[in-house]
């Protein structure tokens, strides 16, 4: 197809004084943003090869432009006028089966060289070779694809990374992906569509990256699986820029201007529109010179579209992506450089971790010793509570051992009652039980030796429970105090864990062994002098004073309120009444009561008149004699022993009962008997006391010199002595393959992160991107309106449909926005108009608003009516 002819363009005549042209300014240098996407845009390229070479191990995001759309939705045909060049691979199926990553580099051509390498491609996979020719270009892409999937239509997330260098482009970085396609072909997997979609958000999904979302005109825009994968990875639309492609092949009588204009999907970066090839346009050998002309001469023969100038072009498309691009670069540099720091720290301290290989004798025992020590500190530094790396969420290591000693061991014993197993049967029987076949004057010692026996042997469970508590948190211990440097050599590992275990189970024996000689010390010698004893004497007062309560309170209720109770005499006297005679012993269950006493003449009624002190004696004797519950002195309790045969024969014939087989002490008790209990209740209780303080101040101390003190000193002896053998070095130091894997790993990483430090140091100190002009108004789309009554404003370039983008960077001579031709001379504005917040001030060489195509032929402009 013929290229279209235009009329050179003329140098801008000098303005006449009536003509609506503003004076000439004087060249100006680049403006910042152009020098800021000269400085960043590389230098985020070269960050990208460098963080390729590790794959998939990358973390960190880098800025990039992401290409997005539906299989034939044109995305291929917008990267191909953008660079000026056919070399992506094309055809009905799916083209693109990789990530495509395509870095695009102006370049500068200067008048002197004459060299033919004016552009040409580098692959990041073939490192040092140049392809001149775009066709190769296309043909190594779809070899590495096919040398990674096969001929097939398989995809793959790995990517091709492809650098263009042209002086006819804009420093920028994107991404092509594979189209969204809806059914599988060829040995693609049934669920194609939803893998695709995975990639897809895999790379949009990052705040770092620009969408640009590729969408046919000549579709429904509400339905566009582009503009679907977008919102899903930016809601807000703030980092997504919509291109509408196809709009030459929309049905008669409609337009995108809707579209452009955001009134069907908003996005805050806005629409731009563009006119591609067409496959009977490839197929014809149609240019992307002529294509571009092309373009331009639809949205000049369209007048919907002259005030979208802006918003109308490839070129606009890529001096929009530019600034875009280069202002999100600069807003993540500062945390780029944090995120690179921050994980060249970690992964130093990693590799150091890691160490290194040794072979020499002397090393591998250096080695050793310095990991043994290393551990043996460990351990000491976490129970001492001393560790670097000490917890703030949760008690660790000594602070554990302390919890357990004073809120575990010492509260549960505070909480036993020694009497809460102990009935007052219990405590009924053994007094009697001590009394053998006699009474007694006094309280026996034996029962409440045997009882407080009994409530002592209770602490001994606790106590090694107590023991094994920590036995259980040193192994703890043990596992924290583990180094990086120690998991490198498992056999190693494996060793320190059994000569661990062993000494701490021989240092648990001997605690627990000297918690059992505290628990029979205590019980072996019961200490009734000791200050802290309650005593006989006190013990006696207050049982006396309970039981007082007790009768006086049940005397009250008896009698009434107009009825005092008995004098204090009455009581006493009947508290001391003798001890009843066997008679108070009953059968259990089928037990027979005894035969009625004999009784003489004149039994003795009076027995508290001569017991007029308190005291035990007074209280647990009384009468030598046994008495009934008559009153009367049982005949076989008399003071004088007679013998048994001269009992009148008469009596023979009374026959005895066999004895129970289990006796049990009668229900109802005794004045005497409740007192006997509640002061061998009171005893009980003060005597326990006094050991469960012994005992809670004893254990800890037998527990932390026989254990732990004894591990904390002599781990590191028991070490050298059981691991650093000359003849061990070498079957302890076997290091494990993996650790080997990640040692290399960490290097690659580390240098890699390195690289990129060093590199983002190479970035000059840029002035700050230029603020928008106050006058600017901006619409609900992020983009302003078309300045058509600003005579100042700069044009769009179509600098590619000549293939010069050197313009692009400079402003024009007399700095207007108006054709250099001396017939546009007067009012008359360019179609595509630059807008001053586009951020990035360009403007063509010679001052058009256009840049002539073909022979620098320039478009002829179209008249503004005023």
């Amino acid at each position: 197809m013929a290229q279209p002819q235009a009329n050179p363009v003329m140098p801008s005549a000098p303005a006449s004084p009536s003509a609506a042209v503003p004076p000439a300014l004087p060249p100006s240098p680049s403006p910042p943003a152009v020098y800021l996407g000269q400085s960043v845009i590389p230098l985020v390229n070269k960050l990208q090869d460098i963080f390729s070479q590790l794959g998939s191990a990358s973390t960190i995001d880098l800025p990039q432009v992401a290409v997005v759309g539906s299989q034939s939705s044109g995305k291929s045909s917008v990267l191909e006028a953008m660079v000026g060049r056919d070399f992506l691979p094309r055809g009905a199926d799916i083209c693109t089966r990789r990530p495509l990553v395509l870095q695009l580099v102006q370049t500068v051509r200067r008048p002197e060289d004459r060299s033919e390498l004016v552009e040409w491609g580098e692959f990041l996979h073939i490192p040092g070779r140049r392809f001149t020719d775009f066709t190769a270009i296309r043909k190594e892409i779809q070899a590495e694809t096919d040398r990674e999937l096969g001929t097939n239509k398989g995809i793959s997330e790995k990517q091709i990374r492809l650098k263009i260098f042209s002086p006819n482009v804009l420093n920028i970085t994107l991404v092509d992906l594979p189209g969204i396609t809806k059914v599988p072909v060829g040995d693609q997997p049934s669920d194609i569509e939803a893998r695709v979609r995975t990639m897809i958000l895999n790379y949009i999904k990052h705040e770092t990256c620009i969408i640009l979302a590729v969408s046919p005109a000549n579709a429904d825009l509400a339905n566009s699986d582009a503009l679907q994968m977008a919102r899903i990875a930016d809601p807000d639309g703030s980092r997504t820029i919509g291109v509408i492609t196809k709009l030459d092949i929309m049905d008669r009588g409609t337009d995108a201007r809707n579209f452009l204009l955001g009134n069907v999907v908003p996005l805050r970066l806005g629409y731009i529109g563009v006119v591609n090839r067409s496959q009977e346009d490839i197929q014809a050998n149609k240019t992307i010179r002529e294509a571009l002309g092309y373009e331009e001469n639809f949205f000049r023969s369209r007048p919907v579209y002259h005030s979208l100038s802006e918003r109308c072009g490839i070129p606009q498309l890529a001096k929009k992506l530019n600034s875009i691009l280069v202002q999100h670069i600069r807003a993540i540099l500062p945390d780029l450089k944090a995120r690179i720091s921050t994980q060249m720290v970690t992964l130093q301290k990693e590799l150091a971790g890691y160490g290194e290989l040794t072979d020499s004798k002397s090393g591998q025992g250096a080695l050793l010793l310095n990991i043994i020590t290393k551990y043996s500190q460990g351990f000491q530094s976490i129970v001492d509570g001393k560790n670097e790396e000490m917890s703030t969420t949760e008690l660790s290591g000594g602070a554990r051992i302390h919890y357990i000693f004073q809120s575990i061991f010492v509260k549960s014993l505070e909480e036993v009652d020694p009497c809460d197993d102990l009935t007052d049967e219990d405590i009924r029987t053994a007094i009697q039980n001590a009394t053998g076949p006699k009474n007694v004057l006094f309280v026996p010692e034996v029962p409440f030796e045997v009882l407080v026996r009994r409530q002592i042997a209770r602490l001994l469970e606790p106590s090694l429970q107590c023991a094994r508590f920590i036995y259980d948190e040193l192994v703890k211990i043990s596992h924290r105090s583990e180094s990086y440097e120690l998991q490198r050599f498992p056999v190693l590992r494996r060793r320190i864990e059994e000569v661990v275990a062993n000494f701490l189970r021989e240092g648990l024996a001997p605690a627990e062994t000297m918690i059992g000689h505290l628990i029979e010390m205590e019980m072996d010698y019961i200490n009734t002098s000791h200050p802290g004893f309650i005593g006989g004497s006190k013990a006696v007062e207050m049982a006396l004073q309970q039981q007082r309560g007790v009768k006086d309170a049940s005397e009250w209720k008896d009698s009434g309120a107009d009825r005092l109770p008995l004098p204090d005499k009455t009581s006493k006297s009947r508290a001391i009444l003798a001890r009843t005679n066997a008679a108070g012993v009953v059968a259990h269950e089928h037990s027979v009561k005894p035969p009625p006493p004999l009784e003489k003449p004149g039994s003795s009624s009076g027995t508290s008149a001569g017991n007029s002190s308190w005291g035990i004696t007074s209280i647990f004797g009384g009468n030598e004699s046994r008495i009934n519950g008559n009153g009367k002195e049982h005949v076989l309790s008399r003071g004088y022993n007679e013998p048994a045969q001269g009992l009148e024969p008469s009596f023979s014939s009374i026959q005895l009962r066999e004895p129970p087989t289990v006796l049990r002490a009668t229900d109802a008790q005794t004045e005497q008997e409740t007192v006997e209990i509640a002061v061998t209740r009171l005893l009980l209780k003060s005597y326990y006391d006094i050991v469960r303080k012994n005992i809670q101040d004893s254990v800890p101390k037998a527990i932390m010199h026989f254990l732990v003190n004894h591990v904390k000193r002599e781990l590191h002896s028991v070490f050298i002595r059981k691991l650093y053998r000359e003849s061990l070095f070498e079957e302890m130091l076997q290091e494990k393959e993996e650790i080997a894997a990640k040692r290399k790993r960490c290097k690659e990483i580390l240098r890699v992160l390195q690289q990129a430090a060093w590199t983002l140091e190479e970035l000059p100190v840029d002035p700050d991107t230029p603020s928008r002009p106050s006058h600017t108004i901006y619409d609900t789309t992020g983009l302003p309106p078309p300045a058509s009554k600003n005579p100042a404003s700069s044009s769009a370039a179509y600098a590619m449909a000549n293939g010069d983008f050197s313009g692009l960077g400079s402003q024009s001579p007399n700095n207007s926005g108006f054709f250099g031709s001396p017939r546009n001379s007067k009012g008359r504005r360019s179609f595509h108009s630059e807008q001053a917040s586009s951020g990035v001030g360009q403007q063509s060489a010679n001052g058009s608003g256009f840049v002539g195509a073909s022979g620098g032929a320039g478009y002829s402009s179209i008249k503004v009516d005023r």
